[in-house]
């Protein structure tokens, strides 16, 4: 089974990169951007009988910072 995990700052944790990214996009003449904030995207593929809770200790555990991050899990169906 694939499993997508998107991990992304919580709301009121600075984001230097995200700043950097849209100071950018202003220089470049996009306008409308209001704010930018940078996450990642981790793709597993893992066994069927994963359970949910597995997949939340391994984000709580290591794919995640929980002081700073939050996280969703999202299985693919088919994939």
């Amino acid at each position: 089974m694939k499993v997508r995990i998107l991990v992304r700052l919580k709301p009121g944790v600075l984001d230097p990169q995200g700043r950097a990214v849209h100071h950018s996009l202003e220089g470049l003449g996009f306008e409308g951007v209001e704010d930018v904030r940078i996450g990642r995207m981790i793709e597993l593929d893992v066994a069927d009988n994963t359970s949910d809770e597995a997949l939340d200790t391994m984000c709580q555990k290591l794919l995640a910072n929980m002081v700073i991050e939050d996280y969703s899990i999202e299985k693919l169906e088919n994939a």
